[in-house]
């Protein structure tokens, strides 16, 4: 066993050598001597190990900066996405309102009649959208004044109380317009039918009706003027022996409105008044 172990120690002596004369740096334009060589052969292949280790362990640093940093802008990039989506979202409803509002200047302006701004403060959500509440001018409105925006009708005030007014709208059950459907001229009682939806009532069998006809304000009422639009045919079926059954789609979409406009018309004579349906709330 001494002996082997002597001989391990002369090896790394030998090796230990090799190694210190391969360190050192040759004269110059002097060639290496053969123990330099033999020492380089040696350790370079050790030299080429570490040099890989360390080359891997530098790419996977380098990795990891290049995915922390990725991350970084990733986050960055979806903040300015969901801040660019809101201010998108604030533009186009910026847009809506300022379409909504030219629409109706520009109704008011062309209208046949003179119109009074109504601003709407509350909606009776509770009863399928029946009734509205009105801030206006004092003084400005009276009973049965016909309520519009540019889309078409929307119904009539029932009650008036210094600068508020109570308006009942056409899809209440117990709302009535004179109607006309546009293409034929045939008229007919458009009838509120409840959640949102209208029927135009007493057209005759053999009258022609067909689904998309729009139905206009007859002027037969003594409360709305003629030719506003009121709904659209969605549905002729036959109803009683003598009449269709026709269901209409109202013009107006009652669950977006802001204002309106009360139409100033002269007073509705008395006699006519009689034949009115019960203006009460």
């Amino acid at each position: 066993m001494t002996e082997i172990r002597t001989r391990w120690l002369l090896i790394l002596l030998v090796l230990g050598q090799l190694f210190l004369l391969a360190a050192q740096l040759p004269a110059p334009g002097s060639r290496p001597s053969f123990l330099e060589t033999a020492a380089l052969r040696a350790v370079a292949p050790f030299a080429n190990v570490v040099a890989a280790a360390g080359g891997v362990g530098g790419a996977v640093m380098r990795d990891l900066a290049l995915r922390r940093t990725l991350v970084a802008e990733n986050r960055r990039l979806r903040t300015e996405v969901e801040e660019l989506r809101q201010r998108t979202i604030r533009l186009e409803g910026m847009e809506e309102s300022v379409l909504h509002l030219t629409q109706a200047v520009e109704y008011a302006e062309g209208a046949d009649y003179p119109l009074v701004l109504a601003d709407i403060v509350f909606i009776d959500y509770t009863s399928w959208l029946q009734t509205l509440v009105l801030s206006v001018k004092e003084g400005t409105v009276a009973v049965n004044q016909p309520a519009v925006v540019s889309e078409g009708l929307v119904g009539r005030v029932v009650v008036a109380s210094g600068p508020y007014a109570k308006v009942q709208l056409i899809t209440d059950r117990s709302a009535s317009v004179g109607g006309m459907i546009e293409r034929t001229h045939r008229q007919g009682v458009v009838r509120g039918a409840g959640r949102g939806s209208l029927e135009l009532d007493f057209v005759p069998l053999q009258a022609d009706v067909r689904v998309g006809d729009l139905v206009l304000t007859a002027g037969i009422d003594g409360i709305y003027p003629r030719g506003i639009p009121v709904g659209t045919v969605v549905a002729v079926e036959p109803g009683s022996e003598l009449f269709h059954t026709i269901r209409l789609s109202p013009r107006v979409d009652f669950g977006v409105l802001d204002v309106v406009y009360l139409i100033e018309r002269e007073p509705v004579p008395e006699r006519v008044k009689e034949a009115l349906p019960d203006a009460g709330p």
